[in-house]
Order: C-alpha cells, then structure tokens, then sequence
C-alpha cells in the first residue's frame, strides 16, 4: 500500500480508501438501501481486512443509510480496538436528513447540526475531513466557508473538501477562502474512471494548480467496469449495476475501454476489474480511489489492484482506447499553447 499527501496539506492517506455506502440495511425502497445490506459483524471484518492491507482512509456520510453508516463504521473502530490517531475518517453533508425544509443543505445551521450528529454517531470528538456532499445552489458560498472554518477553528473537523462541484465554483470558494483567510478545501471527491474521464477538462488542471487532493468514487463505474457486463463477459451481468444503473457511462464507449482492458488484464494475469482500478491508481492526479464491497471477496479483489503495475505500452493502450472527444475551448488552448511550452531534456544536468 502506498500513502499519498491528502491534498496541501501534511497529512498522508492511503490510495485506497475504504467507502462505507453499503454499511446498513439493505432496503430496496430506498436509494442507499438498494447498495447497502452489510451488518455490524461483516463490517467489522472488512474494516479489519482493510487495516490488515494497510488502509487508513475510510471514507462514509450521514446520508447513507440514514447515519448507519457512520455509526457501523464507528463502532467497527472500538470494536476492533484501533488507535483513533491510526485512522483517517472522511465524511460528509448536505442531503436530506429529515422531512423538514432546513434538514438539508449547506447553510450555517444544517452544518452545526449535521457534524454534531455525525461526530455522536461515529462515537468520535472530531472529524479528520469533512466534506459538503453536493452543491447547494440557494446558500451562499461564503455563509458555507464560514462555518466550515469555525469547525476547523473549533477542533471539530481537521480539514474540508468539496464533492461534485463545478469547477468554476471550485475556484470561487477558493478565492473567497483566501481572501477572508478561511480554511480552504483541501480535496475533491469526484466520479471518475476509464470510461469517463471528464474530469480531466476543467477540474484536474484546477487541482494541479491548487494543489488539492483527488478522491475517486466509482471507479469501476458502479461495476459497469469489473468485466461481468458487456460482450464477452463470463457471467450473466448481475450486480448492483444491473439494479442500479449509475453513474451514468456511454455504454458503446465502456464496452471498448472492457475489451481492452481484458487484453490487459490477460497480459497480467489478473482480472479486467483489477486493471480497472490500476488505471485509476496510475494517474498522477489521483490521491486515493474508494473502493466498497459487500462481500469479503469483493474487496480481496479491489485490495489486489495496488499490486498491478501498469507499463508505458499498457497506459498508451487504455489511454488511446478511453482518450476525451476533443472540445472547445480545449482543442484551441491546446493548438495556441503547444509553441508556449518548453521542449524536454533528455537529462536535467
């Protein structure tokens, strides 16, 4: 296991990062309840599996399973006995969490609630990243910084991130942050995979510039990616796919990035969700990927993806295969700033 620096900051997570989606019930009705279904004693032991292989990010949120998640994944930690200096603890808020109109969002008030209730439920007294779950279109961004900074200030949360944002937004709250000397968002949880790379337009220049942290969810594209769909899949398609169909994935285009990812993943000798994940982990830009599992082999397999190594011909391949559409501005601030960067030296000396 590699530990890669989380964003700006002096903190080193591991590069795979546990997700707790499916502690909790399984409930069909619900949208967290179709992918959850794991109880406290399999989540105690994939919780240790984890440790065990050197994770040290987990990563969860209040809406998932109502709070179950938080508070399985918190009483895994006492359960097990781990030091609380010995792990990294992710979660997040904005969603629905009651039937009343302020039980959701980014305000000043929800987020006070939110973290007092998130901090009882994972039996901990502070929050080593907390992170707003979606954009809240209605809360300024400033009234949201704001109160982010006085958790930080009071001890309660470490440091902040941002999910699923623009990256035009991004950008604003990190003026504003600099501006009136707030915390600043130190990572972004974002989707991103083989088969959809739109992150690497707008948002991945942006993190490079600013030096924030890349989470990714959803790697294997909610499993469209781990080589039981498609042509010349093994099996029948089941899975959380076959039920939940998300995120959404260009299917003609996934099923291109599958077939050369199986030629791959033969090379190796090791399977297509494996190289999946390998991609993934091989871009500079990506600090940590999230992987779940509802059953023990499920995470034997995704554990297994630190230990592919992926070549120059290999990365060329399933580059060339998933490669971007080209699209303004970026094909014309390509073409006017090839003569703007300096060629490379054979040696630096």
């Amino acid at each position: 296991m590699r530990y890669n620096q989380l964003g700006n900051t002096g903190l080193f997570v591991s590069e795979i990062c546990l997700g707790t989606m499916t502690f909790g019930e399984a409930n069909s009705a619900s949208q967290w309840g179709q992918i959850a279904g794991v109880d406290q004693d399999a989540a105690d032991a994939i919780v240790e599996r984890s440790l065990k292989a050197g994770v040290n990010f987990f990563d969860t949120a209040n809406v998932y399973s109502l709070g179950k998640s938080e508070a399985i994944l918190g009483q895994s930690i006492r359960n097990l006995g781990v030091a609380r200096k010995d792990v990294i603890i992710a979660t997040k808020f904005l969603g629905q969490m009651g039937d009343k109109p302020n039980d959701r969002g980014a305000s000043r008030g929800h987020i006070m609630d939110s973290v007092e209730q998130s901090l009882e439920r994972l039996q901990m007294d502070h929050i080593d990243l907390y992170q707003i779950h979606g954009t809240d279109t209605v809360t300024p961004i400033d009234e949201t910084l704001r109160a982010l900074d006085d958790l930080v200030s009071r001890g309660l949360v470490r440091y902040i991130g941002l999910s699923n944002w623009a990256a035009w937004r991004m950008a604003k709250a990190l003026g504003i942050s600099e501006r009136k000397g707030f915390a600043r968002f130190e990572t972004v949880q974002a989707y991103y995979s083989i088969a959809g790379r739109d992150l690497e337009r707008d948002i991945v220049p942006l993190m490079q510039e600013e030096k924030l942290g890349l989470m990714v969810w959803s790697p294997l594209a909610g499993g469209l990616l781990s080589g039981k769909y498609g042509p010349g899949a093994p099996g029948n398609g089941e899975g959380r796919r076959a039920n939940f169909d998300f995120p959404p994935v260009n299917k003609d285009r996934a099923w291109d990035c599958v077939a050369a990812m199986r030629e791959v993943a033969a090379k190796h000798d090791v399977s297509v969700a494996e190289i999946a994940l390998a991609y993934v982990l091989a871009k500079p830009f990506v600090t940590s990927v999230i992987i779940g599992a509802k059953r023990m082999e499920q995470l034997e397999e995704n554990l297994k993806a630190v230990k592919v190594r992926l070549d120059g011909d290999d990365m060329a391949k399933l580059d060339d295969v998933s490669k971007l559409a080209p699209e303004y501005p970026g094909w014309m601030l390509e073409r006017q700033g090839a003569g703007r960067r300096p060629a490379p030296f054979e040696e630096k000396n």
